[in-house]
């Protein structure tokens, strides 16, 4: 076995993996640039390396900066992570010329599947069902649009290199597909070093299910099941899960077996993954095969019991597989969340700075189940425009899928996160989605069901009624905390009334309050009732409360009268007053938020690529009129309506922070 490895990647899986290897006794090797230098990798390895300057084409996709970081240190073997150099054949090949271990497939395999357009072929070859596509080089955007018209819109537009969402624009037009091959080229170029791009046919209402793989150089290669990956936005996965709910055990043998079938064709070991497109049918269409590890592996180890990381390793040490199909069984269900850099209010865009506030929660047991949280951040660090957005990965278990979804909402309402924005708030309203808690779900779930952006979500009134119950049972211990100030009232307590109105999403509570030693049973109008226990107190920022029997979480801070709450995607202003107090507050006017409508503001922290009018110039609802690259992922900023352009403010190459005035209209 090793003693010592470098893993050539950053964040959390750098992290994950240096966890497994400690464990096995394995001293590690972190590498690090300008931005990393204080990154959480850098301080749990046994050793850090610097690479080089902040951008990825700059330290970690540097092949000579890798090797010369493994020269340094003496590691016998690499992990490349995911992403990066992950797939890079020229990676392997010089890690084995230099007689170091590529802890991951052979060279050969990975330029016969790791490349998109390659793997597709070889796929055809082998009479693998595959999406229709064109699957040559493209040289502009002229071609792709005429490669895009005979294939038929919608199609997809990818990098051969690709990864993680990144190089990749689906098109319905030739204005779309123009100007999604010239975005995905770019970035494809500044993400993975090489911008070769292809184009298939984008299938509707697919579902994403991808068959997990193991393979060693005994001959032995076994498949560890499915995730089901359809819940994505800009092809982006944001929740998986495993098993999936649609696939039957005849159609999941099925994808397994012909996974394993198209390893060994290519020579395949290490960890891999094949992905396919699944109809509702059950017809499934082979995609791409991964040559990694991929983002979403924790549900797999969470059903399975099989750590992949140390599998890889063991299998890069010449090991064979120490189990056979027969012994691979389903246990349980598993929920993974992706907790991204970026604010669901503003369409998702990358957010950066520094978290004041990060708290995940425990990992372990629970009463139900498990908590796992792979992080690459801590409390205090910054999150960088430089690298990818995805902070953690959330992930729990239980015995059913109801069960996994009920621990992961427990979860998402424990996770403090502060400083920044970020997505909990979505993956929360997921959660309680009646059609993802149905599993009818498809690749097109959320452009379906958040067609105009993510508000937040509209609480039912059952849990609105326990949110209710809660504020005024939490603001009942306020206010005696309060009257019990030294100097006040002459010294003397304030009683504290029982009788309040609760207002929370435009609706009023009016409860009265009974209170004992033990807790509290809010009295609502209607006659319901609801016995809440706590052991909160004013100033903790989380909640923990039970109502009737039942566990509620909430992230509260304080308002003038009553709290912020949040919790299953819900971001509500709590109010609690008299009666009285009440009434007058309906008196008050309302503060007119300040027209913004005549400038184009950023809406991002990023680098100005290109301003694409000028002043004077007459522009048409739609045109494009900046380029804002941020986290690696070029974003197309366009008129939202007909006008004439004052003043432009931004240059290219400027960075800008978020709401600052790129251009003004007249």
């Amino acid at each position: 076995m090793f003693k010592k490895i470098l893993i050539a990647n950053r964040g959390e899986i750098a992290c994950r993996v240096i966890k497994t290897a400690k464990r096995m006794g394995i001293q590690t090797v972190a590498v690090y640039s300008d931005a990393d230098r204080n990154a959480l990798h850098v301080k749990m390895a046994d050793e850090a390396v610097y690479i080089g300057a902040s951008p990825a084409n700059q330290s970690y996709i540097v092949i000579d900066k890798i090797l010369d970081a493994v020269r340094q240190t003496g590691a016998e073997a690499v992990h490349p992570g995911y992403g990066f150099l992950s797939e890079r054949r020229d990676f392997a090949a010089a890690l084995e010329a230099e007689g170091v271990v590529f802890i991951g497939p052979p060279s050969p395999a990975i330029e016969a599947m790791g490349d998109k357009i390659t793997s597709k072929k070889l796929a055809q070859e082998a009479g693998v069902s595959t999406v229709p596509g064109y699957m040559g080089l493209i040289s502009d955007a002229d071609e792709a649009v005429k490669i895009s018209r005979e294939i038929g819109y919608p199609v997809m537009i990818k990098a051969s290199a690709g990864g993680g969402g990144k190089g990749m624009r689906i098109a319905w037009d030739d204005a779309e597909a123009a100007e999604g091959f010239q975005s995905s080229k770019n970035e494809a170029a500044a993400s993975f070093g090489d911008d070769r791009i292809f184009i298939e046919k984008f299938v509707t209402q697919p579902r994403h299910i991808e068959i997990q793989v193991l393979a060693d150089s005994h001959g032995n290669c076994v498949y560890l099941h499915e995730r089901e990956c359809s819940i994505q936005r800009r092809n982006q996965k944001v929740i998986e899960e495993a098993p999936s709910p649609f696939l039957d055990e005849a159609t999941r043998k099925a994808m397994g077996e012909q996974a394993c079938a198209l390893a060994k064709a290519v020579g395949y070991t290490s960890a891999g993954t094949v992905e396919f497109i699944v109809d509702g049918s059950r017809n499934f269409y082979f995609l791409e095969m991964n040559t990694r590890l991929q983002v979403e592996h924790p549900v797999t180890e969470l059903i399975t019991g099989v750590d992949l990381v140390e599998q890889m390793i063991r299998v890069a040490a010449g090991e064979a597989l120490p189990f056979a199909q027969v012994d691979l069984k389903i246990n349980g269900w598993a929920m993974e969340s992706r907790l991204y850099a970026e604010d669901p209010y503003r369409n998702f865009l990358p957010s950066i700075g520094r978290l004041t506030r990060y708290r995940p929660p425990v990992e372990g047991p629970t009463a139900n189940g498990i908590v796992r949280n792979d992080t690459g951040v801590f409390e205090g660090g910054e999150i960088s425009m430089f690298y990818d957005p995805m902070i953690a990965k959330l992930c729990t278990w239980a015995p059913t899928r109801a069960q996994a979804i009920e621990e992961m909402r427990i979860a998402l309402d424990t996770f403090e996160v502060e400083g920044i924005g970020h997505n909990l708030p979505f993956v929360g309203a997921v959660m309680d989605h009646p059609r993802f808690v149905s599993g009818d779900i498809t690749t097109a779930f959320i452009a379906e069901e958040y067609p105009e952006g993510f508000q937040g979500a509209t609480l039912d009134t059952p849990l609105l009624q326990r949110v209710a119950a809660a504020a005024a049972a939490m603001h009942r211990v306020a206010e005696i905390r309060r009257s019990r100030i030294s100097g006040t009232m002459d010294n003397h307590t304030r009683r504290v009334g029982d009788d309040w109105v609760v207002s929370l999403q435009d609706q009023s509570f009016a409860v009265k309050i009974y209170a004992d030693a033990a807790g509290s049973t809010v009295a609502f109008a209607d006659g319901a009732s609801l016995r809440v226990e706590s052991d909160w107190t004013p100033g903790q920022a989380l909640a923990r409360l039970t109502i009737d029997g039942t566990p509620l979480v909430i992230k509260t801070s304080k308002i003038p009268m009553g709290f912020r709450m949040r919790l299953r995607g819900a971001d509500l202003k709590v109010h609690v007053q008299t009666p009285r107090q009440k009434d007058l507050a309906g008196l008050m006017l309302e503060k007119t938020p300040p027209d913004t409508s005549r400038f184009l503001l950023c809406p991002m922290p990023g680098l100005v690529v290109k301003i694409n009018v000028a002043e004077g110039e007459e522009v048409q609802e739609g045109q494009a009129l900046a380029t804002v690259e941020a986290m690696k992922m070029e974003n197309i900023l366009k008129a939202e309506r007909k006008g004439v352009v004052k003043k432009v403010n931004a240059t290219a190459g400027a960075s800008l922070r978020v709401d600052d005035v790129i251009m003004e209209f007249e």
